[in-house]
């Protein structure tokens, strides 16, 4: 058994500090508003669910939630899968995670790389079909599992509060008027608006949503038909913004042409809702993340149009 705890472990050192990145030809239009992204990707196992899977280890080992002898278990449309995956291998922990059958093949073989079990699950019942088969799985034998449930634990938000906010507000020096993204979990957004909001109250704050329940956009929730997260506040948003798929497949594809950007399309839903609100403004500093690069998307046929 590994003594390497999620303390002092070298791969758990290195989550967070990502670099923001200004979007200069795809935001041409807008200046002299900036438009920035944080390139989740530069955290190790490639994702933002680094920072938020890591915390939730390390609050359930601190409260004695988690111990060797128990699984990891938890229901994911593929990235916080692979942060409890690689957390597992290098930690010692078993990991099981359910997810709908239809995400990326990638997504899969990264899964299996990392010797994490896998549950495949209905794609038509999306994220709710997951969660449901995890539900199910943990009432039936609690003294097996540690669930992390990423959509009601505290320790997701808390995570973005404590690093994602304070980071973006070193980055623009206290600059940013307006933070946009995506909303899955919605730990993202939640933790993140509520300690900018401390920062500076006046800064704006923008949730995004797929245009519709049958979209492509993985990792996003589409929050009127979906089993809402614990965590999520619908009042924190100043705003939100419906994208639709074409729209971030589109600019999935000028961003890596465009900007060298090669990202995934949430990140190419989030730049679309930036834009979005940067052309409404005289001026200012709109800030997104970007949770993941491309490379677990190649299969989807959008990159050749």
């Amino acid at each position: 058994m590994t003594n390497t705890t999620a303390q002092d472990c070298d791969l758990c050192l290195r989550v967070g500090n990502t670099p923001l990145v200004r979007l200069a030809r795809v935001a041409r239009h807008v200046a002299p508003v900036e438009v920035y992204g944080k390139a989740e990707w530069f955290n190790p196992s490639g994702s933002v669910k680094d920072r938020a899977g890591l915390n939730i280890i390390r609050t359930a080992v601190a409260d004695g939630r988690l111990t060797h002898d128990k699984v990891i278990l938890d229901a994911t449309s593929g990235n916080m899968g692979i942060a409890y995956a690689m957390y597992g291998a290098v930690l010692g922990y078993r990991v099981m995670l359910v997810m709908p059958s239809n995400v990326s093949p990638e997504r899969k073989a990264i899964l299996q790389a990392y010797g994490a079990e896998t549950i495949f699950t209905d794609p038509m019942q999306g994220m709710n079909g997951a969660v449901a088969q995890v539900q199910a799985l943990f009432a039936a034998h609690p003294e097996r599992y540690f669930y992390a449930n990423q959509y009601d634990n505290e320790a997701n938000w808390r995570v973005h509060y404590q690093t994602t906010a304070e980071e973006i507000w070193r980055q623009t020096e206290g600059r940013i008027t307006h933070f946009v993204t995506g909303l899955g979990t919605s730990g993202t957004f939640v933790g993140t608006t509520r300690r900018l909001r401390e920062l500076n109250p006046g800064i704006q704050c923008i949730s995004l949503q797929p245009d519709s329940a049958v979209n492509a956009i993985e990792g996003w929730k589409y929050m009127p038909a979906s089993i809402l997260p614990g965590i999520y506040d619908p009042h924190l948003a100043n705003d939100n913004l419906w994208i639709e798929t074409e729209a971030a497949q589109h600019m999935a594809v000028r961003l890596a042409r465009e900007e060298g950007l090669f990202v995934g399309l949430s990140s190419g839903a989030a730049a679309v809702g930036a834009l979005r609100v940067a052309e409404t403004l005289p001026r200012g500093v709109v800030v997104t993340v970007f949770p993941d690069a491309g490379y677990k998307y190649l299969s989807d046929p959008f990159w050749g149009r």
